[in-house]
């Protein structure tokens, strides 16, 4: 007896970890937001602000990188895949959305993506969905319809919206290559292994696309302003990278490694909440009450999709809402 509540009592600490380990993650990359918008307004183009960001962070996980030098030969299509979409692709949509709408609505219709990976699962793939999966797919979009108040013509700025809902559909393509990455048991990569040859990749892409040499270097020797604050620009870049990206993804695949993955999304969820409540403090970016109401029903539609059983007659589950948790539930349970 003594030996089962002592087996108990270490997977509740392991889980307490895991818990902690995931909310640092949700806080970490929900800050992102807030410290890259005073840089763009102080000067910086949003993909100079992404290239900073990938580049800094790839440098970071280089060591990681050379330990899984094998990677690139074993799975050269999910790795380009993973640089062009997961981190090129959503980071610079992401960013470039930032320099036109509020922080906390681009990240909301951000999280439309777990419902439309639903829709790849269910019109691509031809897999079938539940109806709970499909119930959180309208309450998603009806969610989204509050976000932009679209009974005011859509106040905010249509380029912006674009641009957050292709952050969206990279992230439909994360899931996707996520799904195909532990598809070889236990032959699947090293999550970490991905994650930096993702950030390498991203970055060669981004320095063709953001062309970092005509980056305004000036403004990182600078302040920016932050609500009324001036906070020094290097500071927050290295907010930016050291933890709102290397942080970030490191807590949230060890998060994984003590939860579930479901569990682990779940509390992803909060990325969105933090965001948006940072972004009212610190940058004065206050949203009405129906678009509070709506960025809720977004996170509820999105759980809901992410966390949905297989519908009946489906030999595998549907395919999950969470980026980098799903790399990392497939290497070593994202």
């Amino acid at each position: 007896m003594p030996v089962h509540t002592s087996e108990s009592s270490q997977d509740s600490r392991g889980k307490g970890v895991g818990l902690g380990l995931a909310l640092a993650s949700a806080l970490a990359f929900g800050g992102s937001g807030v410290a890259a918008k005073p840089l763009i307004e102080a000067g910086l183009d949003p993909l100079h602000v992404v290239w900073l960001r990938v580049a800094g962070a790839a440098v970071v996980m280089l060591p990681v990188a050379v330990r899984h030098r094998a990677l690139p030969r074993r799975r050269p299509a999910l790795l380009a895949g993973f640089g062009l979409l997961a981190v090129a692709g959503v980071q610079a949509c992401y960013f470039a959305a930032l320099s036109r709408i509020p922080v906390g609505v681009a990240l909301l219709i951000e999280y439309l993506a777990p419902a439309l990976v639903l829709g790849w699962v269910r019109f691509v793939q031809r897999r079938p969905v539940t109806r709970a999966a499909a119930l959180g797919v309208v309450l998603a979009a009806g969610g989204l319809a509050c976000v932009v108040e679209v009974w005011s013509g859509l106040s905010f700025d249509a380029l912006g919206l674009l641009l957050a809902l292709g952050a969206a559909c990279c992230q439909v393509g994360y899931f996707v290559l996520a799904d195909h990455g532990g598809d070889a048991g236990d032959e699947a990569p090293d999550p970490l292994g991905v994650i930096a040859y993702g950030l390498l990749v991203g970055a060669l892409v981004l320095t063709v696309v953001a062309r970092p040499w005509d980056l305004r270097w000036s403004v990182l020797t600078g302040s920016a302003d932050m609500d009324g604050t001036a906070v020094p620009a290097l500071a927050l870049l290295a907010w930016i990278v050291l933890i709102a990206t290397v942080v970030a993804y490191v807590t949230g695949v060890l998060s994984v490694r003590r939860l579930s993955p479901q569990v682990a999304g779940v509390v992803a969820c909060l990325e969105a909440v933090i965001a948006t409540v940072l972004a009212w403090v610190l940058l004065g970016e206050h949203l009405s009450a129906p678009q509070v109401l709506g960025g809720a029903v977004v996170l509820v539609g999105a759980f809901i999709a992410q966390s949905s059983t297989p519908a009946k007659g489906s030999a595998e589950p549907v395919a999950a809402g969470r980026p980098e948790r799903e790399l990392s539930a497939r290497g070593t349970s994202t």
